[in-house]
């Protein structure tokens, strides 16, 4: 059962790489984010900040705002979020409002991830786990920003 399990988050984490993918190619930041609900992708972004010039147009607050669309609703209290990299204080906050019951992190963004500035009483319904696919998803940000620093 739990190979199952390491199996379906291998797979969706592959998803929201894909994602971060798509980012990369159109020289965004490449953080991807796919939200699963019943073994259905019913949202999905990637960083598209340069794009709309708008400063909130987050992977996870793309791929929330696509999932209440699709399922009517403003909660989506039986989904996991798969997103490459830690989310910044604004999508956590995004996250917790939309309840989504867990999120599933790439690699961890020392800087301007949420644990670094969150309590964990903040989110103490979320079930976060980090390290998913870890090394793929910081490559993709290193080598998106090894000619820009």
């Amino acid at each position: 059962m739990e190979t199952d399990i390491l199996d379906a988050h291998t797979f969706w984490m592959q998803k929201a790489i894909r994602q971060a993918e798509n980012a990369f190619e159109k020289e965004e930041v490449p953080i991807g984010a796919v939200i699963v609900c019943n073994d259905k992708i019913i949202g999905k972004g990637h960083n598209q900040t340069e794009l709309l010039t708008d400063a909130t147009a987050h992977a996870e607050i793309l791929a929330i705002s696509a999932a209440n669309q699709y399922l009517a609703a403003k909660y989506l209290e039986d989904c996991t979020m798969y997103v490459t990299v830690e989310p910044c204080v604004m999508c956590m906050g995004a996250i917790k409002n939309s309840r989504i019951k867990k999120v599933i992190v790439g690699t961890k963004e020392p800087k301007s991830g949420f644990s670094k500035f969150v309590s964990p009483d903040f989110y103490t319904k979320i079930e976060v786990d980090f390290g998913q696919q870890e090394e793929q998803c910081a490559q993709l940000m290193r080598d998106f920003f090894k000619d820009k620093r």
